[in-house]
């Protein structure tokens, strides 16, 4: 099945799609349920829109699991149905509007959440805190930017695994029975991470999924009992993440929780290591487990709760649409974990409902560019699926990689991201955007070469795509740790802003959605260009050891990582053109041949080349990179997970040559406080002119220039 052409399945899912049309029976939202409506923001007024008001509400849908693409979600067939015989899901929704509808802008704004967590909101709102528990109250509307601007922003459960806590939003799916009523078993394969030394770990304990999934129950709480086809569970440890695994003795562990260290209390949803999980340890444990989730679903909950509150009056109880706008236009936005449900959303076609009505007119998936493993028995999709010492061999990140259809040569498939919604004219606009960290630890580059990267693939006509220059995953929180360690990085993190350059792109996107002005061209390194390169054809500067404003940092080692593909087999039973399936294979077999992906070429000091480089970069205070690395306290010299690096410049010429450090030093660069302030404007008339700067956040860095001079090191 895996080697099947994608044109074929997707020939065939169309015909099915279409015949279900001509049905009475669709998706929808049967009931929505508003639990209370209070004001937002403590009432604050926004220029032109005035005071914001919160929605808290519940979805109650439900599906014909044999219509349309619904038929194509794993499981859904072992799903309980209602007397209707449709399968019932019920998602936490929380929108946030102009209290006078009349203000608001006709755009309705979809985030997707990250791990049950909000966002979107703190990516466009300057100055909103990092601290997730804001976020998520939505207490910090920062400088307002998308309430000013009118948006009606919508957040909504879809990973099915989240477990509640800080104020996460759920989705309730149901769990796959066999059709005499028995538990659906399998088994399942968990990456085990701790950052601080423990005995006890519930069974999902990873690096991203240490308190927002669900573990699997296993079936058997006897870690040395064999199953009737000689499946015996095993628990392995790494000392990094490509190390070769050794095997922990099943008399050395248990099923179960030792918070002491002593005797074991038998739990279907932890494991007990009385001598103690320890940082800095890639612990792998496979075991046989019970009552999967259709987590595939959530994929439907997002076309069915985006086409309700973009098109319907009411829903099929009579509830009005509390969003309900003539003529509205809606975007779907989401960052990693959720980007790659925005790629994978469209990827499987659910862009378009079941009457036939596009959901989301535009798309924007931020720092994401893989797949989503959403749509697999006992699937795992708060994984990072690629990360290079942590959650590395998990699905995600299989061909197809870019939005046009192109040959993958190492396994035959010819797909787009984007080959359902070509053929059913569904496809939104789209602005892909990413970050230099996606380019060095998340291999983006297979988005935009060949699988060899021997050749720039063309865009298709609905796809701009950027990268944001010299800036990692997540931009550092301010201010920086001064001194080392870096919280287990070698170099303090990147702290270079991406707020005001996707503000831009919104606006860019906006403009194309609404009257057809396109967007500036794609901004990305490139191969014809030469600054898309192999990572061994950086030419990184040797930047040494330095206390530059008393802060002890140890010299910068290049090592021109990379985070290699080979092809994944996860066994018959799983669609890798669908990332979707059964896993049968865990962990999977992996091919050979690789692919090839490249990195940016950088400056002499070291910042990228391509793509969009922002004030910081044009007027640098330092090296900013897309790659940090962990140092001995855990995975050394490995990636640091999505973090990226910076290294100041030295304030003064002498403190330079005292270093030996080849990089000018800051009055060097800047002479005076006037010279600054001038490379900002030219810097700051170069990005509005290409409108990757909206001229309201020019004048503002212009401001902050001549009243701070030149930015101190972090």
């Amino acid at each position: 099945m895996n080697r099947l052409s994608g044109s074929l399945i997707l020939s065939a899912q169309l015909a099915i799609a279409a015949l279900s049309f001509t049905g009475a029976a669709h998706a929808r939202i049967d009931r929505f349920e508003v639990v209370r409506i209070e004001p937002a923001f403590g009432n604050t007024a926004f220029d032109g829109t005035g005071t914001y008001e919160r929605v808290i509400a519940k979805a109650h849908g439900s599906l014909d699991p044999r219509a349309g693409v619904n038929a194509s979600i794993q499981d859904i067939g072992l799903a309980p149905r209602n007397a209707e015989g449709r399968v019932e899901y019920v998602s936490d929704v929380e929108i946030l509007r102009p209290a006078q509808r009349a203000k608001a802008n006709g755009l309705l704004f979809f985030n997707i959440l990250n791990r049950g967590n909000k966002g979107g909101h703190s990516l466009f709102n300057a100055d909103v805190p990092g601290n997730l528990t804001r976020i998520n109250n939505l207490d910090d509307a920062g400088d307002g930017f998308m309430q000013r601007q009118g948006y009606t922003m919508v957040w909504f459960g879809w990973q099915g695994d989240v477990l509640p806590g800080n104020n996460r939003m759920l989705l309730k799916v149901p769990v796959a029975r066999q059709p005499d009523g028995a538990p659906v078993t399998g088994t399942v394969r968990s990456e085990l991470v701790t950052q601080a030394p423990t005995t006890t770990l519930n069974l999902s304990h990873g690096w991203f999924t240490a308190a927002s999934t669900a573990p699997y129950p296993a079936v058997e709480t006897d870690n040395r009992k064999a199953f009737a086809d000689g499946f015996v569970p095993t628990l392995t440890v790494r000392m990094r993440g490509q190390a070769a695994p050794m095997l922990i003795p099943a008399t050395d562990w248990s099923f179960g929780a030792c918070p002491q260290g002593g005797a074991a209390t038998p739990s279907a949803t932890q494991i007990c290591l009385p001598s103690g999980f320890k940082p800095g340890r890639v612990y792998e444990l496979t075991y046989r487990a019970r009552d999967p989730l259709v987590l595939g679903i959530g994929f439907a909950v997002a076309r069915d709760i985006g086409a309700f509150l973009k098109h319907d009056e009411a829903d099929a109880a009579g509830t009005v649409n509390p969003v309900r706008m003539p003529d509205a236009k809606s975007i779907v936005m989401g960052s990693s974990q959720s980007g790659r449900f925005v790629r994978s959303f469209l990827h499987r076609g659910f862009n378009r409902d079941e009457r036939g009505r596009i959901v989301f007119d535009g798309a924007i998936p931020h720092i994401g560019g893989g797949l989503m493993p959403l749509d697999v028995r006992f699937g795992q999709p708060g994984r990072s699926a690629g990360t290079e010492q942590v959650d590395n061999l998990y699905p995600g990140t299989e061909f197809p990689f870019a939005y046009g259809s192109t040959t993958d040569p190492l396994t035959g498939r010819t797909q787009g991201i984007l080959d359902r919604c070509s053929a059913d004219r569904s496809c939104p606009k789209i602005i892909h955007a990413a970050t230099a960290l996606e380019v060095w630890e998340l291999r983006q580059s297979l988005g935009f070469t060949d699988s060899l990267g021997t050749v720039d693939l063309p865009e298709p006509a609905n796809v701009r795509s950027y990268i944001m220059a010299s800036t990692q995953h997540a931009p550092a929180p301010m201010p920086l740790p001064q001194k080392a360690p870096f919280a287990g990085c070698l170099q303090q993190s990147n702290p270079n802003p991406q707020s005001w350059t996707m503000r831009a792109l919104l606006q860019s996107l906006v403009l194309w959605m609404r009257d057809g002005t396109e967007p500036p061209p794609s901004a990305r390194p490139t191969i014809a260009a030469g600054n898309l390169v192999a990572p061994d054809q950086v030419r990184f500067p040797l930047i040494p050891a330095n206390r530059y404003g008393g802060v002890e940092r140890p010299g910068v080692r290049f090592l021109g990582l990379s985070n290699p593909l080979h092809v994944q087999n996860y066994g018959d039973q799983f669609r890798a053109g669908e990332t979707a399936g059964i896993l049968m294979l865990e962990p999977p077999r992996i091919g050979t041949a690789r692919y090839n992906n490249l990195v940016a070429q950088v400056d002499n000091d070291g910042n990228d080349l391509g793509g969009i480089r922002n004030v910081m970069v044009q007027v640098p205070i330092g090296t900013y990179t897309g790659w940090n690395t962990f140092d001995d306290s855990l995975f050394q010299d490995g990636f640091c997970t999505l973090q990226g690096s910076f290294i100041p410049f030295a304030q003064t010429r002498q403190e330079r040559a005292l270093a030996g450090d080849p990089r000018p030093s800051i009055e060097e660069r800047y002479p005076s406080r006037e010279a600054y302030v001038d490379a900002v404007r030219k810097a700051v008339a170069d990005l509005v002119s290409q409108r990757h700067l909206l001229p309201e956040d020019g004048r503002r860095l212009i401001a902050e220039a001549e009243r701070d001079g030149v930015r101190k090191a972090p």
